[in-house]
């Protein structure tokens, strides 16, 4: 005899449609130095990804975000295309060099003015608005003096974040720390694929412990400032880690890649400790001293959900300490971004690719969901970015069919479909992009969005999976391939 519970979590047919939980929200996401552009305007001043776009050799072709997508003076051409998309939530990051231009002292009023603008579109429209109040856009003038490896950036953050909320609170209910604090201390002073580019390890792990303060400060100053109802939360880019092979050596190389990756955000924040096994992996290079008392309590704060982004997972081997750690999806560089994982290889999961090479596996995102709810259960999750580079092109027509995104996306929602059946309770959806932008060290070579932009122009063209996505959100169906 077959019980409910397990017709409930028999896997659904491929071919036969989903339907998502009432209420379950469907968004899109974007990044501020990846749009905005206005680089040098009403007020604003470098942060670290202007100096870093500016120094030849690190972004591909020269590219830089002085223009982007110029969202800053299309914000409501914008705002008009998600409301014809039919989206219900909008993922976008608060610039803080545009916001408080030295990363100290008041506010600039004309930076705040246009995220409240923003806002005020798109609850006019119907969309609800999620503020990231942090996606790796530091002032430059705190790089100058320290960076993240320093714990007066943490402090710096908490300002920040309180005249975010202080201006911005009335109007956004739904607030997100850090994206990817993983990538801003381990790419950006580690490997240095990433601003600011330094490749200390040590300085990476600080960075790391004051990100994760910097958190904590922030959820209390936006909790301090916000109403009741309001959601704070943090976005990591957890990393799915599989082993080459069922060797002891292969699992131990999964447990050091899963402490530097995750456990060393998730446990001080979800957990209120650092793993022990972090702190012997690094013995070589730190003694963690930079880790004060009090700090822990600090960064544990509670969370009305935790946000996830996932593209690829990840598969390691035990290494002999000569091989490469470029192959880890991250982008090449001499250095590491993986301190005291000398003995770690990585390897190209098998299987297709995105533009980006990296593997389209949405089993990772299951197993991923079902991990988390393991680990920390009554934590509601919510997808904060998904998503793929393909090379999209118009055709003489105009139009931008891109049939292996709708493939990707659809294989990614099946898989957070099936993860909501067993049991996992994922709230929403934000598909990552909605623009087409600077993506970082690839400058405008890689296409994310859903919307195609020519850059020599500005103009948008919804792609064919924009419309697809439309219909998805619309009804909250996903059809079956």
């Amino acid at each position: 005899m077959v019980t409910a519970a397990q017709q409930a979590a028999a896997p659904t047919p491929d071919d036969a449609p989903r339907t998502f939980p009432k209420g379950f929200l469907w968004g899109s996401a974007t990044a501020a130095y990846q749009i905005e552009g206005a680089a040098a305007e009403d007020g604003r001043t470098p942060s670290i990804w202007d100096t870093y776009a500016r120094t030849p050799g690190r972004v591909r072709n020269g590219d830089t975000g002085d223009i982007a997508t110029d969202h800053y003076h299309r914000r409501s051409e914008d705002v008009a295309l998600m409301a014809e998309l039919g989206l219900g939530a909008y993922r976008f990051s608060l610039s803080w060099p545009r916001i408080q231009p030295t990363g100290r002292g008041p506010a600039v009023q004309k930076g705040l003015d246009f995220y409240r603008r923003l806002a005020d579109e798109l609850l006019e429209k119907g969309i609800k608005p999620v503020a990231t109040l942090y996606h790796w856009d530091l002032p430059q003038e705190l790089e100058d003096a320290g960076g993240w490896p320093e714990r007066a950036t943490a402090e710096r953050f908490a300002e920040y974040a309180a005249l975010a909320a202080d201006a911005l609170g009335d109007r956004v209910k739904t607030w997100t720390t850090l994206n990817e604090p993983w990538c801003s201390a381990f790419l950006g002073y580690g490997s240095g694929v990433h601003a600011p580019g330094r490749t200390d390890p040590v300085a990476a792990l600080r960075a790391a412990h004051h990100l994760n303060l910097g958190h904590g400060l922030a959820v209390q100053a936006l909790r301090d400032r916000l109403r009741a109802d309001a959601q704070v939360s943090v976005t990591l880019n957890i990393h799915h880690v599989r082993p080459l092979t069922g060797t002891d050596g292969d699992a131990d190389a999964v447990r050091r890649i899963d402490a530097l990756a995750n456990r060393v955000f998730t446990g001080p924040m979800l957990n209120g400790a650092y793993p022990e096994d972090l702190f012997k992996d690094t013995a070589g290079l730190t003694d963690w001293s930079f880790v004060q008392d009090g700090d822990l309590p600090l960064i544990h704060q509670p969370l009305d959900f935790l946000g996830i982004n996932y593209y690829a997972p990840t598969v390691v081997s035990e290494a002999d300490g000569s091989g490469t750690h470029t192959s880890d999806g991250h982008g090449n560089s001499p250095h590491s971004p993986w301190p005291g994982a000398d003995r770690v290889a990585f390897h190209q999961p098998p299987g297709d690719t995105t533009a980006m090479g990296w593997a389209i596996d949405p089993s990772g995102l299951y197993d991923l969901l079902r991990r988390l709810a393991s680990d920390f259960p009554g934590l509601p999750l919510v997808i904060t970015e998904n998503g793929a580079a393909f090379d999209d092109y118009a055709d003489p027509a105009g139009q931008v069919n891109d049939p292996a995104r709708i493939a990707y996306v659809r294989g990614h929602l099946a898989a957070v479909h099936q993860a909501i059946l067993d049991g996992v309770d994922v709230r929403g959806y934000f598909l990552w992009s909605l623009l087409d932008n600077f993506e970082w060290a690839h400058g405008y070579s890689k296409r994310f969005g859903a919307v195609y932009v020519d850059y020599p122009t500005g103009t948008r063209i919804p792609k064919a999976s924009a419309r697809w996505y439309s219909e998805v959100a619309r009804t909250g169906v996903l059809p079956g391939a």
